[in-house]
């Protein structure tokens, strides 16, 4: 009965999903015990003309959908596609190393390798959407080295509603991989979680909303913003911010001529209400 009375919890809370945030917040939360994952990829569109896009969902830094292009990701995404459809387009889980449908690069060269790092299985299963003559996957990556057969019970019965909280939010805008690391930081020796922090601090989030994002504490995101600000020579979030952004449109001008984006391309007011 708890266990029911679980799941529909998750279905009331998957129903008040709106934004990018509380879909985020929903994976993380209650979800977790029945669907137990580090990483959502979803992709989307006509597989047969390979015309697809994605969004991937996930606390871990580096993995988000603005820093990859569809490209990157399209010959692994059309290997899971194709393994769905030969298994009758329902549910399956794999294990990474074993199956032999992903072939990711051990060295780590591959930026979606990098985020399948430490990452041991996947469960897969989609929808077909027959009016719109489209296709939809979804597939979960564990550090677990298997899921069992209540996992893939789950996930069908609670995909539907994993696709209607999808369709309510407006994909992300895509980086390239030049913009990515940019917008990371990177030009100004920020670690990848120091980027990825910066990140949602140019989305206007205070540190409290940043460690519920990122799974960690409070603590430890005001101990990062400190060697940030260290790294940058500024004194509060909004001179980093600032900086940063500078520093990205000197790039665009010259990579970028007559793009619109900026570094934060959902920007709010940024926070501050904790400097630091």
């Amino acid at each position: 009965m708890d266990r029911l009375h679980s799941y529909f919890r998750v279905i009331q809370e998957g129903l008040g999903v709106r934004r990018h945030l509380d879909l985020l917040r929903w994976l993380q939360g209650e979800i977790q015990h029945h669907l137990p994952h580090e990483i959502l990829l979803i992709a989307w569109g006509d597989f047969a003309s390979n015309f697809i896009q994605h969004d991937i969902v996930s606390s871990l830094p580096g993995a988000r959908t603005a820093y990859f292009e569809t490209a990157e990701l399209s010959s692994q995404v059309q290997k899971l596609y194709r393994h769905w459809t030969r298994q009758g387009k329902i549910p399956s889980a794999s294990n990474i190393d074993t199956s032999g449908i992903l072939h990711l690069d051990s060295h780590g060269q591959c930026r979606f390798s990098r985020i399948l790092q430490g990452m041991e299985s996947f469960l897969l299963h989609g929808i077909s959407d027959t009016r719109r003559c489209e296709d939809c996957i979804y597939v979960i990556f564990s550090t677990s080295d298997k899921f069992d057969d209540g996992a893939l019970t789950m996930m069908e019965l609670l995909l539907p509603y994993l696709d209607i909280a999808l369709r309510r939010i407006a994909p992300f805008p895509h980086l390239s991989a030049r913009r990515a690391d940019s917008a990371g930081g990177k030009g100004h020796g920020l670690s990848e979680r120091e980027s990825e922090i910066m990140d949602w601090v140019g989305k206007g989030k205070t540190n409290a909303e940043i460690g519920s994002i990122l799974s960690i504490s409070e603590f430890t995101v005001r101990n990062h913003l400190y060697h940030i600000f260290q790294k940058l020579g500024v004194y509060n979030r909004t001179q980093a911010a600032s900086k940063i952004t500078q520093t990205w449109g000197m790039c665009s001008e010259q990579h970028a001529s007559g793009a619109s984006d900026t570094l934060f391309p959902q920007a709010t007011n940024l926070s501050s209400a904790d400097e630091l």
